[in-house]
């Protein structure tokens, strides 16, 4: 692991300093998988029951342990879009399996690696945290991608055969999904592989923002997602999916409520100026004068409704900053 860690540290301090192709630095996350996957660590307990032969067992254990550890490691690096994001995602992430692998009997090796890796992080998070005082870098986060997805691999207990996927795939569920959901959005957009590669606006943090949430906002709500799907994946581990699904589906009611109250609240809090004479529509305080009781947002004005003071129109208002 440590040798890894030194070649993926490499070339992202080089990508750092001087910006590296993108597949130069996928070529080193690689490498570094490799080394790791020569000194065993393996995800061995997956093996589909149709791959007879061993050597095509052991085959399949390396390829999908060396995509296992590059995929997370890039799902880290690219969900590093806002001050504090990755590092918190990863503290998140960090505190679920830790605590799945006390409950699962895992190695005591693993449970070291992955408290002393949540502890630090817990202490490098307040400089990191909107509005940043120490940044976290392409190094950074790859390293904590990297980190996590070795230490999942070595906490899982080889009773657990379906866990030894599914349960890190739920701790670190959602830079996964975003990750994923990149890719896809890619390819569709770019229609080629170098697509995929290429940056662009589309990650979860850019929508939720995109949706009139400030940075922090958009931070602290991927915290909570992080948190939910470490809490199903433990509820899961100790109850099983029912009450996981119940539990999931209680916050998922409790989130579409949230959002309503902040679009309600955001609109009425939101005041529309006329290009004309500059006069202010207040949602909050509505216009007694021409029967608009106050709370009434500007989108359910009435369309022919005018600007009290010059007459205009509602598309002569726009959003008063």
């Amino acid at each position: 692991m440590f040798l890894g860690i030194i070649v993926i540290s490499i070339f992202c301090v080089m990508d750092d300093i001087v910006t590296i192709k993108p597949m130069v630095k996928l070529l080193g996350q690689v490498i570094a998988a490799i080394i790791v996957v020569a000194f065993g660590v393996r995800i061995d307990d997956t093996t589909p029951a149709f791959l007879l032969t061993q050597e095509l067992k052991e085959a399949f254990s390396i390829i999908l342990t060396i995509g296992w550890i590059v995929g997370v490691t890039n799902a880290i690096n690219l969900i590093d879009g806002l001050d504090g994001l990755s590092a918190g995602i990863s503290v998140i992430s960090a505190v679920s399996l830790l605590i799945i692998f006390v409950l699962n009997g895992s190695p005591l090796i693993s449970i070291l690696l992955i408290t002393a890796l949540a502890g630090a992080l817990v202490g490098f998070l307040p400089f990191n945290f909107a509005p940043a005082k120490t940044f976290i870098g392409d190094t950074g986060s790859n390293f904590l991608g990297f980190s996590l997805s070795i230490i999942s691999i070595l906490g899982v207990a080889k009773t657990y055969t379906a866990a030894v996927i599914v349960l890190p795939l739920l701790a670190l569920g959602l830079p996964i999904f975003d990750t994923v959901w990149a890719i896809i959005r890619r390819l569709i957009k770019g229609k080629s592989i170098k697509a995929i590669f290429k940056a662009d606006k589309g990650h979860l943090h850019h929508i939720i923002v995109a949706r009139g949430f400030s940075q922090k906002q958009a931070v602290l709500i991927l915290y909570g997602i992080a948190a939910t799907l470490g809490l199903f994946a433990i509820i899961f581990l100790e109850s099983g999916i029912w009450k996981a699904l119940s539990f999931l589906l209680m916050v998922v009611v409790a989130l579409g409520l949230g959002y309503k109250n902040f679009q309600t609240e955001k609109s009425e809090l939101q005041r529309y100026e006329c290009i004309e004479c500059k006069y202010i529509y207040n949602p909050k305080s509505g216009n007694e004068k021409a029967g608009i009781k106050p709370g009434t947002s500007f989108e359910d004005l009435p369309d022919d409704w005018v600007c009290p003071v010059c007459g205009e129109g509602k598309d002569m208002f726009e959003i008063h900053e």
